[in-house]
């Protein structure tokens, strides 16, 4: 199956010599073609450049079997990669935010059994069949608002049962969707109430029991830990991640949500590929981030959602580090995937470029993913994920018209997922 998508108004994200991640001063960069074509073959980028070299000599054209898209007055952006969810939930929790708006902080919430361990209650009485549905509803919706790869972590199981229930859920999902899908193993997301005073029990059962039947199953890409105030402490963290290790779960680390926990440090000590909030970041953070392969994420949604101080990627940036921009979709403190969303609040609240807020979802979310070899920019070789857009008049139009759906085609795998999307 081949696709020729011709008389695009830019081609947005395009690379000759395809880079890991951008950092530093390199995030405002963003390469762009006027008046482009580009042409798929089977799941891949095969070509891509200016319209008027598009001739009856182009080496593709010998293909005489493909479709064709005018993409007139519109643009092609790769698809977004969204490297922090928590999609797979059995319920929504709506209460919890009228709680909030009277006044209850997160962590007095959550002492009062709601939060994670709200979820968690609700995961023991849902059937595998309902949280897959559910779930696949979840990925149809963010696939709408151009997301063509996404990260989803257990964590709200917080058992045996219901942590190996969640990542077999997430594993069907992989089958199923055609989005790109990694899986992150968080036994490790908050303590459950019969273990308030046996710590020690519960970790021995995430690296014990649980671990080992994830590694045989092969139910995990990662391992991830909540390092923070109120949850897992930088020790208890270092010990599970080490137990990552030995099974080939590489890190991704919760922290610096709620106060300077260590989570940083303890990440880039142990190599994460992430280390994802980072409300609480000063200069020590960003100096160990500076010599490090961990790609600093921040989640816009959480704080937007949850009234917090907003984490300073902007000074980050200008320090010379990555920074990458996710959606932290989970039904308690950022109940939307819309990674369109994410990009808007990279400008609005974070003070990002639009170019910087475009590399922080697509390019340095790929990476955050391990994916960033095959997703998060338009490069020949790479998987044929994209979105046409409507007809819009600049890229920064993207971040500035926030709360529209600004998405006309989507092509996932290099196939036409839904024409004409609401």
């Amino acid at each position: 199956m081949a696709l020729l998508i011709k008389n695009i108004k830019k081609l947005v994200q395009t690379e000759e010599k395809p880079a890991k991640k951008v950092s530093g001063k390199d995030m405002s960069k963003v390469n762009t073609i006027d008046n482009a074509y580009l042409f798929i073959e089977d799941d891949k980028f095969v070509d891509f450049g200016k319209m008027d070299n598009l001739t009856d000599d182009t080496v593709f054209w010998e293909n005489k079997e493909f479709d064709v898209i005018d993409a007139k007055g519109k643009m092609v952006f790769p698809s977004f990669v969204d490297s922090h969810t928590h999609l797979v939930y059995p319920a929504s929790r709506e209460i919890e935010y009228i709680d909030k708006i009277k006044g209850l902080s997160y962590e007095e919430i959550a002492k009062r059994g709601g939060g994670i361990l709200n979820s968690a209650k609700k995961m023991r009485e849902i059937s595998e069949e309902e949280l897959l549905k559910s779930s696949l509803g979840r990925l149809d919706e963010i696939i709408k608002y151009g997301t063509g790869a996404v990260e989803i972590k257990s964590g709200y199981g917080l058992s045996f049962e219901g942590e190996i229930k969640m990542l077999r859920v997430i594993k069907k999902l992989k089958r199923l969707s055609p989005l790109t899908i990694k899986a992150t193993f968080l036994g490790a997301h908050a303590l459950p109430p019969e273990y308030k005073n046996k710590r020690e029990k519960y970790i021995d059962l995430v690296i014990n029991e649980m671990l080992p039947q994830v590694a045989t199953e092969g139910l995990a890409d990662f391992i991830d830990v909540f390092c923070d105030k109120g949850f897992f402490t930088v020790e208890e963290t270092e010990k599970i991640l080490e137990a990552g290790a030995r099974y080939g779960l590489r890190g991704k680390i919760h922290a610096n949500e709620l106060d300077y926990s260590g989570g940083v440090q303890a990440g880039v000590k142990y190599n994460a590929l992430s280390v994802d909030h980072l409300e609480y970041v000063g200069d020590e953070e960003i100096n160990v981030l500076l010599n490090s392969e961990t790609m600093p994420t921040v989640l816009p949604g959480a704080a937007f959602f949850l009234g917090m101080v907003y984490a300073p990627a902007r000074k980050m940036i200008d320090f010379g580090l990555p920074v990458a921009m996710a959606s932290d979709f989970n039904p308690g403190s950022s109940p939307s995937g819309n990674m369109q969303f994410i990009l808007s609040m990279a400008s609005i609240a974070y003070k990002l470029l639009p170019e910087e807020g475009i590399n922080a979802t697509t390019i340095n979310t790929a990476y955050a993913m391990d994916v960033s070899d095959i997703l998060g920019s338009i490069a020949t070789g790479k998987k044929a994920n994209l979105f046409i857009t409507k007809e819009i008049p600049t890229i920064e139009y993207m971040p500035y018209y926030y709360g529209t759906n600004k998405i006309d085609t989507v092509i996932l795998n290099g196939k036409v997922i839904k024409s004409g999307i609401d």
